[in-house]
């Protein structure tokens, strides 16, 4: 990624559902104007999730997803509709291609997408070599209750009213979400305390840090950067101090404990949790920590998969400040990427990194799971902060 692309967990996600064979890859491909997708005659050429990111005039920065057909058989087919039914969870927008003959699997993924409040945009694909196109869109319209847009990617016919329509049915918060929120503004003094120890990528910043610094930068705000080590000597440097500091959760509590008591305090981690999550749920299961035992459970997920590197936040840090508190015979399981469990029950806790490279979609979708099995999610810059007995004393 280069420094002026957009992340794809900051694009607008629109998943393409529908049959094999029903045209999914190659209107993905007319809309992206590209050979993203594999296209063939054959049914079940697309066998995994395919992303592609575009801009689209008056929208933006979108992510195109192509998925395995949800009517696939076999045990593979079983694995590859898995897959599919995982795409839902981040999903922002839906195309759903119609078939020409029973409707009962798009009827099914209908109801799955209305249920998580899915945005559908149905689609009746290849009219270049159907006939009676309009009486199958109304015979379409009278199963599925909703009229498919009538489309030929080989042609291009109907791709612009596929983007007027992913136009009408843009979430109205799309793209809203701020990182610093009303705890900033213009000209307010900011100062970034970043540690840039052997987890910071060698040359550059991580994501977080990029996305706040760029915000704060379009919001005129001043902002001063600093390691750990120098800010004592940064703080002395400063004419006033800072409105607000925000700081890598991992050093919250040296940070804290030098800060002048005017400057509010917060970190990359809980900022996030508000931008991509539900900070106030964060917070709220954040005080189940005091009543964990030994004998609990805790699950922590990470959002990107690495390997462990020396005092890793998610596998080392976190881990041993939790085991400090509760006991070391406390149980904690660590998962990373998609891979987050169906049943959450076994948990006590969740405790989630900031997803900078999820779309809030779909840290959403994990934080439901979690509500619906009644278990308790929050983050790290959350927990680590009420670790450190600081958590009132931070802004959210």
């Amino acid at each position: 990624m280069s420094l002026t692309d957009t992340p794809n967990a900051n694009r607008l996600h629109i998943a393409l559902f529908g049959r094999r064979n029903s045209g999914k890859s190659s209107l993905i491909n007319t809309l992206t104007g590209q050979d993203t997708a594999l296209v063939s005659d054959t049914p079940g050429t697309t066998t995994d999730l395919v992303s592609k990111a575009m801009e689209i005039q008056g929208i933006g920065p979108c992510l195109f997803i192509d998925t395995p057909g949800f009517d696939d058989e076999g045990e593979l087919g079983e694995l590859r509709i898995s897959r599919t039914l995982k795409a839902i969870e981040k999903t922002d927008i839906a195309l759903l291609l119609c078939g020409d003959t029973t409707f009962f699997h798009e009827k099914e993924m209908l109801a799955l997408l209305k249920e998580k409040n899915i945005p559908v945009i149905p689609v009746l694909n290849k009219i270049d070599i159907r006939e009676n196109n309009d009486s199958l869109a109304t015979y379409i319209e009278k199963e599925c209750k909703i009229r498919p847009l009538l489309v030929s990617a080989k042609e291009e016919i109907g791709i612009e009213q596929i983007q007027q329509a992913i136009l009408e049915k843009l979430p109205s918060d799309f793209g809203q979400q701020s990182i610093t929120g009303e705890l900033t503004a213009e000209n307010d003094l900011v100062l970034l305390v970043m540690p840039q120890d052997i987890q910071a990528p060698k040359g550059r910043l991580i994501l977080p840090q990029v996305q706040t610094i760029r915000e704060l930068l379009d919001k005129k705000c001043l902002v001063v950067s600093c390691t750990t080590d120098k800010l004592t000597e940064t703080l002395q440097a400063l004419a006033r101090p800072p409105k607000l500091i925000i700081t890598d959760s991992q050093v919250f509590k040296a940070v804290y404990e030098q800060k002048p008591e005017e400057s509010k305090l917060t970190s990359f981690s809980v900022l996030f949790a508000g931008y991509k999550g539900d900070i106030h749920y964060y917070v709220e299961s954040a005080a189940v920590i005091g009543s964990l035992t030994e004998a609990s459970r805790i699950l922590i997920a990470e959002a990107c998969t690495h390997a462990p590197l020396t005092e890793d936040i998610g596998r080392v840090k976190l881990p041993r400040l939790l085991r400090k508190r509760i006991g070391e015979k406390l149980q904690i399981d660590i998962v990373g990427g998609t891979d987050f469990p169906q049943d959450l029950t076994p948990y006590d806790l969740i405790i989630h990194c900031g997803a900078c490279m999820f779309n809030r979609k779909y840290v959403l979708s994990r934080i439901e799971r979690a509500r619906e099995q009644h278990i308790p999610m929050t983050n790290y810059g959350v927990a680590i902060a009420y670790l450190n007995g600081i958590l009132d004393q931070i802004e959210y």
